[in-house]
C-alpha cells in the first residue's frame, strides 16, 4: 500500500453466500466491534470517528471514518528484572539480563541506558523504548484475523478453496474482501483469499456482474445505484419501516408490529420493495392469532390491522426485487399464502368437533416429566393448589371456576392447532372454551393461566385466571424445586426464573394479601411423597429474582438488602417499604442509627445464652440505660401503630428520636456487666430496641 500522510475513512467488506437471517444482526453488530475496538487499541483511530456497521444476506463490513495510515510511536518503559538479579557484585550485566535484553530485540549497547528504580521493596532495572507504531496493514489485518475469530457463529460451515486441497471453516463460504483507505487498497487476507477492490451487487438486480469500488466514501452510493443494494443493516431496516408504514396509510390500516421479525425481513434482502396484498375475507372467521402467526412465522409478511387493532384481509410483502410490473410477485405470494390459512382453518374446525373436557382424558398419556408423572397427573397437582390459593382468597365461587379453569387449561395441548403453533396454547384454549359455552370467566382464566410469559407482558384479567396462573407457576416452581432440578449457570431449561419473576410480580401488583411462604406451604401437599419439602430454597430463589429488577429501579443495593434480608412474606408491601428505607436514610440521624443497629446485632450474636426481648425496670441503674428505656417506652408504640398501618416511613422517622439516647447509652453503659442481672436485662433492652427498629428493613445493612 502507498501510505499517506493524513487520516482517511476505512471501507471493509467480507463477500460471503447467503448467511442465516435470524444471525444477521448480531454477526454484523460483532464484525463491527471488534474491528473498531482492535484499531482503536492500535492507536489507528482518530477522535469521533464514526463507525457504520455494514450487513447485508451476502456481506458483512465496516465503513469507519478519520482512520490513520500509520499509528503514531510509543513510549514504553519495561521492567526487565530485579537489581540484584541483573546485575553482579562488580556492577556488572548477568548472562540473564543479557538473555533478557536479547529477548526483547537489544543487546549490551543499552546497558548504558537502563534505569534503576524502586519496584516494592527493592531495585529493579527498566528500558525506555520507543516502540514503532502499526501500519494499516498491519493493524487491520491484526483486528480482522480478531473479528473473525470472535464472530458469533451458530454454525460453522466447512468448506474447500479452488485449490480442492485447503478446508476452511466459516458460517459460509466467503468469496471476496474489499479494504480501500481512502481510495488506496489496504493489502489483507482472510479466509483464503486477498483483498481488492471488486465485490458484486444485488444477485438479480445490479448493473453489472462485478463492481469497482473507488473509495471507502463511495461504497454506500455505488452499491445502491450500481449494485441495487442498501448495505447498512440500519439504513436498510429503516427504508423496510418507512415502506411499510407509506404502504399501510394508503390502505388506512397499519402494520403489525414486530422488532423481530422487522431484523429478520431486513436479514432476507438487499434492497426492499414493500407491496401490499390481500387473502379471501372468508379466512377471517378464525382467530386472528392463528393467521397473524402463520403470516409472520411462515412467510414473512405484516399482516395490517385496522384501526382498533383487527387483522383485515390485506398484509404486505417485503419482496427482494422490484420489477416494473409488481403484479406477478404479488399474485405469486397471494397463492402461497391461501393454502397456509387454508390450514388454519381446517384445524380449527376440526379442534372445535371436541370439547375441551372430552380431551383431559387423553392428557394421562403425555409425558410432562420423567419424575412428576404425566401432563393429567400435573393437571390434578394444579387444580389442588388452585383451590388452595382460591381458599386464602375467600373460596366459594372462586374455588369452584378456579378448579374447571384449572381442569381445563392443558387441554389445547392435545388439538391440531397447538400441535401447528405451540405459541398459542392457552390463546386456542380460550377460544374453544367458549365455543364449548363455558362462562367468560373461565374462558378469560383458560386463555391467560401462562401470563406472565416475559418480562412486561400482561397480567391475567381476572381474579380466577390469576388464581390458576399462580397455581401453575407454583406447580411448575415446587415441583422441580421438590426434586432438585434447579437452574445451574446460564441453563435453567424449565424457564424457573421466568416463572419466579411471573410470581413475583402477580404477587406484588393483584394479590397483595397473600404470603409467599404460606402460598408455597398451600402448594407442597398437591405432590403428596413425589417430592422433598423445597420452602425454603425456593423463598430465597425468588427474593433472588425480586432483587434484580428493584435494583433496574434505581433502588440501590443497601436499600434492597435492607429491605429483603428481612423476607417480607407480603411483595406488594417491597416498593413501599424501599420508599421508607430511602426516607429515613436520608435522615441526620439515619447513619448512626444504622450502625448502632450493625453494633447492636454483633453483640446479640455474640451473647452465650439466648436473649428475650423485656425490660425489668428495677435493674435499669445506670442514667443511660434509663433514659434509653423511657425513649424506647414512648417512641415504640406509636412506631408500632404506625407499622401495623403500613406507614413504613413515618414508623421509622418515629423511631429517629432514639439517635441520642442509643449514643449516650453506647457511651456511659457497660453491657457485659458482671452482675447477670443487669447484663441479661441491658441484652434484653437493646434486643428489645434491635426488633423495634428493624421491622421495616434490616437498617444495619445502611452501615457504610
Amino acid at each position: 500500500m502507498t501510505t499517506t500522510a493524513v487520516n482517511q475513512n476505512l471501507l471493509i467488506e467480507l463477500f460471503v453466500e447467503e448467511l442465516p437471517p435470524k444471525a444477521l444482526k448480531k454477526l454484523g453488530e460483532a464484525f463491527s466491534a471488534v474491528l473498531v475496538d482492535s484499531l482503536k487499541a492500535q492507536g489507528l483511530v482518530g477522535e469521533g470517528a464514526q463507525a457504520t456497521a455494514i450487513a447485508t444476506p451476502r456481506r458483512l463490513g465496516l465503513h469507519l471514518t478519520n482512520v490513520a495510515p500509520k499509528a503514531a510511536d510509543r513510549a514504553v518503559q519495561q521492567k526487565l528484572m530485579p537489581v540484584a538479579v541483573a546485575l553482579t557484585a562488580e556492577g556488572q550485566a548477568t548472562p540473564a539480563l543479557l538473555k533478557k535484553l536479547a529477548g526483547i530485540g537489544a543487546d549490551a549497547s543499552v546497558l548504558p541506558q537502563l534505569k534503576r528504580l524502586p519496584d516494592g521493596k527493592a531495585e529493579a532495572l527498566f528500558l525506555d523504548q520507543l516502540v514503532p507504531g502499526a501500519t494499516l496493514a498491519e493493524g487491520l489485518q491484526k483486528a480482522l484475523d480478531e473479528s473473525l475469530a470472535k464472530l458469533p457463529i451458530p454454525k460453522v460451515m466447512t468448506y474447500q478453496l479452488k485449490d480442492g486441497w485447503t478446508d476452511v471453516k466459516f458460517v459460509r463460504p466467503a468469496h471476496g474482501i474489499v479494504a480501500l483507505h481512502g481510495a488506496e487498497l489496504v493489502a489483507v487476507s482472510a479466509l483464503g483469499l486477498q483483498s481488492g477492490r471488486t465485490t458484486r451487487g444485488h444477485r438479480f438486480e445490479a448493473s453489472a456482474p462485478e463492481l469497482t469500488i473507488e473509495s471507502a466514501d463511495s461504497y454506500a452510493a455505488q452499491m445502491r445505484e450500481q449494485g441495487a443494494v442498501i448495505a447498512g443493516f440500519a439504513e436498510r431496516r429503516a427504508e423496510i419501516a418507512r415502506q411499510l408504514q407509506v404502504a399501510a396509510a394508503k390502505e388506512g390500516l397499519k402494520p403489525i408490529e414486530d422488532e423481530a421479525l422487522l431484523d429478520e425481513v431486513t436479514a432476507l434482502v438487499e434492497r426492499p420493495n414493500v407491496l401490499t396484498c390481500q387473502f379471501e375475507p372468508e379466512f377471517l372467521a378464525v382467530p386472528q392469532e392463528c393467521l397473524i402467526l402463520t403470516m409472520k412465522a411462515n412467510q414473512k409478511y405484516f399482516p395490517l390491522l385496522d384501526a382498533a387493532g383487527k387483522l383485515t384481509h390485506k398484509f404486505l410483502v417485503v419482496s427482494a426485487i422490484s420489477p416494473a410490473d409488481a403484479s406477478a410477485v404479488i399474485e405469486g405470494n397471494e397463492r402461497v399464502v391461501r393454502p397456509r390459512l387454508a390450514d388454519a382453518k381446517f384445524f380449527f374446525d376440526q379442534d372445535r368437533k371436541k370439547t375441551l373436557a372430552d380431551r383431559v382424558p387423553g392428557l394421562a398419556k403425555v409425558v410432562y416429566h420423567g419424575k412428576l408423572g404425566t401432563q393429567g397427573e400435573r393437571v390434578e397437582r394444579v387444580r389442588a393448589i388452585a383451590r388452595a390459593i382460591a381458599g386464602l382468597l375467600g373460596g366459594g365461587a372462586l374455588t369452584e371456576q378456579a378448579d374447571q379453569a384449572a381442569l381445563l387449561a392443558k387441554s389445547d395441548l392435545l388439538t391440531d392447532m397447538v400441535g401447528e403453533f405451540p405459541e398459542l396454547q392457552g390463546i386456542m384454549g380460550g377460544y374453544y372454551a367458549r365455543h364449548d359455552g363455558l362462562s367468560e370467566a373461565v374462558a378469560l382464566a383458560v386463555e391467560d393461566h401462562y401470563k406472565p410469559r416475559f418480562a412486561g407482558d400482561e397480567l391475567p384479567r381476572n381474579e380466577v385466571g390469576l388464581v390458576v396462573a399462580l397455581a401453575d407457576k407454583l406447580e411448575t416452581l415446587v415441583g422441580l424445586f421438590g426434586i432438585g432440578q434447579l437452574p445451574t449457570g446460564d441453563k435453567d431449561p424449565f424457564a424457573l426464573r421466568r416463572h419466579a419473576l411471573g410470581l413475583v410480580r402477580m404477587l406484588s401488583e393483584r394479590a397483595p394479601t397473600l404470603a409467599l411462604d404460606a402460598l408455597i406451604e398451600a402448594a407442597v401437599p398437591a405432590f403428596g411423597a413425589l417430592i422433598q419439602n423445597p420452602a425454603g430454597p425456593l423463598a430465597d430463589f425468588v427474593f433472588d429474582r425480586l432483587s434484580g429488577p428493584l435494583r433496574e429501579q434505581g433502588y440501590s443495593a443497601q436499600e434492597v438488602d435492607a429491605v429483603l434480608a428481612l423476607r417480607p412474606q407480603r411483595l406488594a408491601d417491597v416498593a413501599t417499604r424501599l420508599t421508607a428505607v430511602r426516607a429515613f436514610a436520608a435522615l441526620p440521624e439515619a447513619a448512626a442509627l444504622a450502625a448502632a443497629n450493625k453494633r447492636i446485632g454483633n453483640i446479640l450474636k455474640k451473647s452465650e445464652e439466648p436473649v428475650q426481648a423485656q425490660i425489668n425496670e428495677a435493674l435499669l441503674v445506670e442514667p443511660g440505660e434509663q433514659h434509653l428505656a423511657a425513649a424506647l417506652t414512648n417512641a415504640k408504640p406509636i412506631a408500632d401503630g404506625l407499622f401495623h398501618n403500613g406507614e413504613y416511613a413515618a414508623s421509622l422517622r418515629e423511631l429517629a428520636v432514639l439517635k441520642a439516647p442509643v449514643d449516650a447509652f453506647f457511651d456511659g453503659v457497660m453491657v457485659n456487666a458482671e452482675d447477670p442481672a443487669l447484663r441479661a436485662n441491658r441484652l434484653g433492652l437493646l434486643k428489645t430496641l434491635h426488633e423495634a427498629m428493624n421491622r421495616v428493613a434490616e437498617l444495619a445493612r445502611l452501615a457504610s
